[in-house]
């Protein structure tokens, strides 16, 4: 169970992060007396922001079940891989070789930190 909470946080937590990208490229210059409402109103920011929300509560359920030190690092280079590889197939950001390695050895990490806590 703490494995599939875990999973459910990092896939929030990655989405919210592509929704506040994607809301940020619409809202405009920071600041001003109606950022509040520019930033309600952007239907990206504010979905990414309560994805933030729920992926703390999956997040919590998660932590009360795994080591600390499992679930943070599978939680952040599993939420790295797929922020960069949206990022590449569905926003056309560029991903250089050095990046692609870098995902590589990212997955590899996550493999060995986590090997321990399936067996």
């Amino acid at each position: 169970m703490g494995w599939l909470l875990l999973l459910m946080a990092l896939t929030l937590n990655a989405t919210a992060n592509i929704l506040l990208k994607l809301g940020a490229t619409q809202l405009g210059e920071l600041g001003g007396p109606d950022l509040l409402g520019r930033v309600i109103q952007n239907y990206y920011l504010f979905a990414g922001i309560l994805l933030f929300a729920l992926n703390v509560v999956f997040y919590f359920g998660a932590l009360s079940r795994l080591d600390l030190s499992v679930a943070y690092p599978v939680m952040v280079a599993g939420g790295t891989v797929i922020v960069v590889s949206v990022s590449a197939l569905l926003l056309g950001e560029a991903i250089d070789t050095r990046q692609a390695m870098g995902l590589v050895l990212l997955i590899a990490g996550i493999g060995l930190v986590s090997h321990r806590s399936f067996g």
